[in-house]
């Protein structure tokens, strides 16, 4: 059904192409720059591989083992509540058709108003695993807490509740949704939360989602935070993949949604082949 999913999203790129390219509208026929666009691999992977499918199904069944575990070890002088923190975008909701979209439009770097403009479309999905996992959360009294950081206006808590109940996750309540507008830093939210219930694991795709000290500048120093922290990769932080957007994007350019210009695409050429670049 998953598969189905997504082919159905790459077909409708290609059909809002196709639809744009009679219309006259600003998507034109590839040509020879845009198909040297550098999101073709990542998202022509996000869009088809099931590798991809199976490390979301891989995680999802560790966090279930990590909840398995809490269940049997429980202690009863903890009267807390199991729960998981989970991070919303590219975690347990896929945005695979805003990404098809931006390649049929010609654009090859994310831009923010297109995305502003895709989200209250209700066009993400499930992502594999998601939507099983948090029911056997529910089955088993665990709570399920989706922190996630967005800004869409006044409008983002709306949208972003909505946007989880219409991919399926239709008992997702108001006051288990953390939105941050204003900073990317979760770690004064998910401190709250670990106050009051006996966080089981988190799960995000960015590091950030995780610890705030991975908010780095540097590649080398954001590898090596990581691997200071082996241990709980699995255990602590389950981790999934986005090879699109997220906080090692800053490391690269030095800031998380770097412009649509021929220095950042020369940047991004040479993180590719392993050369440094000056920002």
């Amino acid at each position: 059904m998953i598969g189905t999913m997504f082919r159905k999203i790459t077909v409708a790129a290609l059909l809002m192409l196709a639809a744009a390219q009679a219309s006259g509208q600003a998507a034109t026929a590839p040509n020879a720059e845009t198909l040297k666009n550098p999101l073709l691999y990542a998202i022509a992977w996000r869009q088809t591989a099931a590798e991809y499918r199976a490390l979301y199904y891989q995680g999802f069944a560790l966090a279930r083992l990590r909840i398995e575990q809490a269940l049997a070890d429980r202690s009863p002088n903890d009267n807390r509540t199991l729960a998981v923190i989970t991070d919303v975008d590219e975690t347990v909701l896929l945005s695979g058709a805003y990404w098809g979209q931006l390649i049929a439009d010609g654009q090859d770097f994310f831009d923010d108003a297109t995305w502003d403009a895709w989200v209250p479309r209700n066009e993400f999905v499930a992502s594999p695993g998601a939507l099983a996992f948090v029911a056997f959360c529910e089955a088993n009294g665990v709570e399920v807490f989706f922190v996630t950081n967005r800004d869409q206006g006044d409008a983002t808590f709306e949208l972003a509740l909505g946007n989880l109940r219409a991919a399926g996750f239709a008992s997702a309540r108001a006051e288990n949704l953390r939105v941050l507008r204003e900073t990317s830093n979760k770690e004064a939210v998910q401190a709250q939360i670990r106050t009051d219930f006996n966080v089981v694991a988190s799960l995000g795709d960015n590091l950030n989602d995780f610890a705030r000290r991975y908010y780095v500048t540097d590649v080398a120093e954001r590898e090596a935070l990581m691997h200071e922290d082996a241990a709980k990769f699995g255990s602590d932080y389950i981790v999934f993949p986005n090879p699109t957007d997220g906080h090692w994007i800053r490391a690269i350019f030095g800031e998380s949604e770097p412009s649509a210009s021929d220095a950042n695409r020369e940047i991004l050429r040479n993180a590719a082949i392993g050369i440094d670049s000056e920002r």
